[in-house]
């Protein structure tokens, strides 16, 4: 959250999900469990608008029903859904995802992370940002945007 004006002053906030019953099993190492739409979901629920005191689940940023995980094809797709369309923290948002899960999930899967489809003026261009390696790893150079990630993802 930074003095400036808000884009979105008041954004409308959802009621989250419950918490993901666990199981026996859950716990236990000696049972195969795949990696699923809702363990990626509880990643990311949590991760902070970089503007308002919210989470991105709060703000209906992310969904449950907008992420693919195959574990099968070592896989996750990840889309995002800006508050407002012409929201410019999306990049930092998607970076934000991106970085939590490639710090959290296993190296065997790629990671994918766009916009929802319709949801932002410059969809096309922070997409093809977010899908590149080196813009990323080059983004993360930067300490200034690296604190802003981090304060997103760790609060």
């Amino acid at each position: 959250m930074n003095g400036a004006a808000l884009q979105n002053a008041a954004p409308t906030i959802r009621v989250v999900a419950s918490e993901r019953e666990m199981s026996v099993t859950d716990w236990d190492d000696d049972v195969y469990d795949e990696v699923d739409a809702r363990e990626v979901f509880d990643l990311i629920r949590e991760i902070r608008d970089p503007e308002h005191p919210n989470s991105l689940e709060e703000l209906g940023v992310v969904q449950l029903d907008l992420i693919t995980c195959s574990d099968a094809d070592n896989h996750v797709d990840v889309r995002f859904t800006p508050t407002i369309p012409h929201c410019s923290m999306a990049t930092l948002i998607g970076l934000s995802l991106k970085v939590k899960l490639l710090r959290s999930m296993s190296n065997r899967f790629k990671v994918d992370v766009r916009i929802t489809p319709g949801s932002h003026d410059t969809e096309d261009a922070i997409n093809k940002q977010l899908a590149d390696k080196e813009r990323v790893a080059a983004a993360l150079e930067n300490p200034q945007l690296l604190s802003m990630v981090n304060q997103c993802i760790y609060g």
